[in-house]
């Protein structure tokens, strides 16, 4: 179950609400297909402005005040950047992983690819933003596991990796609020 190179990821590929709302009657083209692997996912809503919401993801170096799941982060966000990461999932002992980005979007999207175990384990990680109303966002965050041992992996620690996301989405929504609230104030 290979990844392929740059997937579309936005929250209206997997089954949401397309782009511009309902699709017209009498059809259309077909809805893409999502990317093969098993897919993990958090979504939360945040009070805040996309580009608040922004700027703590793309703050590397802040990640150690605020992000449970990634508490340390260094590297520059470029496609084919890659990052310093220290990813701690619940209940597993912190590592060291080196992911590639593989796309980003100011205000809306943040995509990076890993590899690992020589290639039986390949992920792709996400972090979505959704703006609802001027200062009202869903963020997904979430990842897609390929590869020959990818899903096993995934269904096997998935309650732990989704804990993680919902931590790191509950720590983001803190945070990015309060920022909102300090540039409004």
């Amino acid at each position: 179950m290979p990844i392929g190179p740059t997937p579309q990821l936005k929250a209206s590929m997997f089954g949401r609400m397309p782009v511009g709302g309902p699709k017209p009657a009498g059809g259309g083209p077909p809805a893409p297909k999502p990317p093969p692997g098993v897919r993990l996912e958090h979504r939360i809503g945040i009070q805040a402005s996309p580009e608040a919401i922004w700027q703590t993801i793309v703050d590397l170096p802040s990640w150690e005040a605020w992000n449970p799941l990634y508490p340390k982060a260094a590297g520059e966000i470029r496609i084919g950047g890659v990052l310093d990461l220290t990813l701690a999932v619940p209940g597993q002992a912190p590592r060291q992983i080196q992911p590639t980005i593989l796309e980003w979007v100011p205000n809306e999207q943040l995509h990076w690819r890993l590899t690992m175990l020589a290639g039986f384990i390949k992920s792709v990680r996400y972090l979505e933003i959704e703006q609802l109303a001027e200062a009202s966002c869903i963020v997904s965050n979430g990842e897609i596991f390929g590869g020959l041992m990818g899903p096993s992996i995934a269904r096997r620690m998935g309650r732990s990796i989704h804990r993680g996301f919902r931590e790191m989405n509950e720590a983001l929504k803190t945070r990015a609020e309060a920022a909102w609230r300090t540039a409004e104030g």
